[in-house]
């Protein structure tokens, strides 16, 4: 379980009475999630984020993600429920049993990536992400990146449509989309993944330890301009990113025994 032992009420039969947790309800936009919040905070009341035991969070995964930036600063840790699409950082929306699935849920501790992107103007951009760091071609021809690893060169040139650095929890999203191993949570690394490369031809990446950082450097960026992606935090003209694992951030996120991000991963692979 995630929680600390709770306080208890004795009553008189010597019965002990669970002190109700207070609850932050977030919701996106979306109608079905707005819905949810009302039918939510009417069963079970409302409390701000900042003194809440335990902060729900209604949408998709992108919502979640959200969530999880602007929480990142508070003690209470994030479980979700799926009123999105995919939800893979959700639960199963359910009104009826909301106080039990809290008390069983499990919690993953998740580390994001810190970015900093410097721009052709010349400005210096900074950004957390936690499923992955991006780099995209932002013209019609393919892009040429320089990718550095702890201070030591170890490809002097990749011709492709981008690249990518995903984290554990990421790896499953655009990661896996551009062909990019699924990684285990709690395992010690991150997977380097190439979008549709050129040369070299059959390159598509490299496991990497936690601990690496990664520092690509855009090749004749006037001519192959290049954008750098932080969890949709966007950053157009870079010459240069690089990206490391933060240790000093750490996002709690809350699922239901079972369900937790060990399981979906490995689920994901037998689909």
């Amino acid at each position: 379980m995630w929680f600390d032992p709770i306080d208890t009420t004795c009553l008189g039969n010597g019965a002990a009475q669970t002190m109700a947790r207070k609850i932050a309800f977030l919701a996106s936009d979306a109608p079905s999630a707005q819905t949810a919040r009302a039918a939510l905070v009417s069963r079970y009341g409302d409390v701000s984020e900042a003194d809440a035991d335990v902060i729900v969070a209604l949408g998709g995964d992108g919502f979640m993600l959200q969530t999880l930036h602007r929480t990142q600063d508070l003690p209470a840790p994030v479980y979700g429920m799926n009123r999105g699409t995919v939800g893979f950082l959700m639960n199963e929306y359910s009104e009826t049993d909301l106080l039990e699935r809290l008390e069983e849920a499990e919690e993953e501790v998740i580390n994001p990536l810190a970015m900093k992107a410097q721009c052709a103007h010349g400005a210096l951009h900074e950004a957390l992400a936690i499923n992955e760091v991006s780099l995209l071609r932002a013209g019609p021809q393919a892009a040429k990146l320089k990718i550095t690893i702890d201070g030591n060169l170890r490809l002097a040139e990749l011709v492709c449509d981008g690249a990518l650095v995903a984290t554990p929890a990421g790896s499953t999203a655009y990661n896996y989309s551009a062909h990019g191993p699924i990684l285990p949570i709690g395992s010690d690394v991150l997977a380097l993944t190439a979008v549709a490369a050129f040369r070299p031809r059959r390159w598509r990446g490299a496991l990497l330890p936690k601990t690496a950082h990664v520092r690509f450097d855009v090749i004749e960026p006037d001519k192959r301009p290049v954008m750098a992606d932080a969890d949709s935090i966007w950053v157009e003209n870079v010459l240069w990113v690089e990206i490391h694992s933060d240790p000093d951030v750490a996002h709690r996120i809350l699922f239901d025994p079972g369900h937790g991000l060990e399981e979906r991963l490995l689920r994901e692979q037998f689909v």
